[in-house]
């Protein structure tokens, strides 16, 4: 079951799903993904490349980049590079609308931009433990500064295999922005079918400098809180998804360590793109921030409107 939105530019029966390439490894995952995910939801795919001229000039010379025969061939190769990525898509379903687009933009901008209209923005990211090998600050960039919904689809040691066992994990810690991440995640849980489970961390990432002071809360008062909060949150939901299956956990502290270890089975992880009394400015919060590098499965990050 599907809520439709019709305000929202990102849930019209228009809005496609994106994906950004540069010719990884990941990025390949990164559009198997986007196009599985276009053909259940019968929306187009666009497959999205930046030259980034800009910086090509930089290495090659002002000069030289504006010169025919280079700027031709880079804008060849994107072409080439485009072109294996649609028949890597049309692999996954022959039947999908498939749109490319190749850019003088810079990655990062290119992608932002795309994401006002899109249904949801999917770009690749290689590497565990922090390492941006894919796209480099690109995948920040756009996670932070996107619109809507970015899912960084993570190729750690899956093997490169699109998961598709496993629940819905949602971080929910109570504030607006959560709420955003909840509603996302309660459709997605219903559009695959599966189990959804809400995680709350009663503490701040740095509980545990108190820990085992007199002040300390004690862990049932703690799950006690935990369970009513996420009881809060969750209102109204089953009503409009009967179907999904909830399941509430609650933790003393470490937000960040529990969702990296959901991650490990959940076929999807769903964030809000900051915590809660986070600052207007700080665009991407630090759980999420450390997830997007460091998760097992993909991570969607849900900008409020």
């Amino acid at each position: 079951m599907t809520i439709q939105h019709h305000t929202d530019p990102h849930r019209l029966a228009s809005a496609e799903v994106v994906v950004g390439v540069d010719g990884s490894e990941a990025a390949d995952l990164a559009v198997r993904w986007a196009a599985e995910t276009a053909s259940q939801r019968g929306r187009r795919l666009r497959i999205v490349y930046g030259l980034d001229l800009a910086a090509a000039g930089s290495v090659y010379g002002m000069y030289d980049v504006v010169m025919p025969p280079v700027i031709n061939a880079i804008r060849r190769a994107g072409a080439e590079l485009v072109d294996r990525a649609r028949q890597l898509a049309q692999k996954v379903d022959p039947t999908l609308i498939v749109e490319t687009e190749v850019s003088e933009d810079n990655p990062a901008h290119l992608l932002i931009e795309r994401s006002e209209t899109a249904h949801l923005v999917a770009i690749g990211a290689a590497g565990a433990g922090g390492t941006l090998s894919h796209l480099g600050s690109t995948l920040l960039a756009v996670a932070s500064h996107g619109r809507g919904t970015i899912v960084v689809i993570r190729d750690s040691d899956t093997g490169r295999q699109i998961r598709h066992s496993g629940p819905v994990v949602v971080g929910a810690d109570g504030g607006p922005v959560s709420t955003a991440a909840v509603a996302a995640a309660f459709e997605e849980a219903s559009e695959r079918n599966t189990q959804l489970v809400a995680v709350h961390a009663w503490s701040d990432p740095y509980y545990d400098r108190f820990a085992g002071l007199p002040y300390t809360i004690p862990d049932r008062d703690v799950e006690t809180a935990g369970q009513t909060l996420l009881a809060e949150q969750l209102a109204g939901w089953h009503e409009k998804y009967p179907d999904v299956q909830v399941i509430r956990k609650v933790y003393l502290s470490g937000a960040r360590q529990a969702l990296l270890e959901w991650s490990q089975s959940a076929q999807l992880l769903v964030l809000g793109s900051r915590g809660r009394g986070g600052f207007g400015g700080l665009l991407l919060g630090s759980t999420s921030n450390a997830l997007v590098q460091t998760a097992y499965c993909p991570v969607m990050v849900v900008h409020p409107q």
